[in-house]
């Protein structure tokens, strides 16, 4: 017998699943423009650049406020991902504490 999971619960966790991904996917964007490897004058590439950003900027910009210079090297992305993996296991936590999982 299979335990059903609260639709609640799982939709928050689908919704930090996907926007993990999504801000996987812009990280790999920057790099791959950084080293030239894409090129962001394609009309292709700069579409998904611009959709990434608009994803990701809203959570990624006051994260950046409070970090300190690293030189180049943003570390906004890695706080973000460790932020919402944190926000999924404490959604978890009161789910099954609470009795609603």
């Amino acid at each position: 017998m299979m335990m059903s999971m609260n639709p609640l619960l799982w939709l928050i966790l689908t919704v930090i699943n996907i926007y993990f991904w999504i801000i996987l996917a812009s990280v790999i964007l920057s790099w791959l423009v950084a080293f030239n490897i894409v090129n962001r004058s394609n009309s292709y590439v700069r579409q998904i650049g611009v959709a990434l950003d608009r994803l990701t900027e809203p959570l990624l910009k006051p994260i950046r406020r409070f970090l300190p210079d690293l030189g180049g090297i943003d570390i906004s992305p890695i706080i973000l991902l460790i932020a919402m993996q944190f926000f999924g296991m404490v959604v978890t936590w009161l789910f099954v504490n609470l009795g609603w999982a």
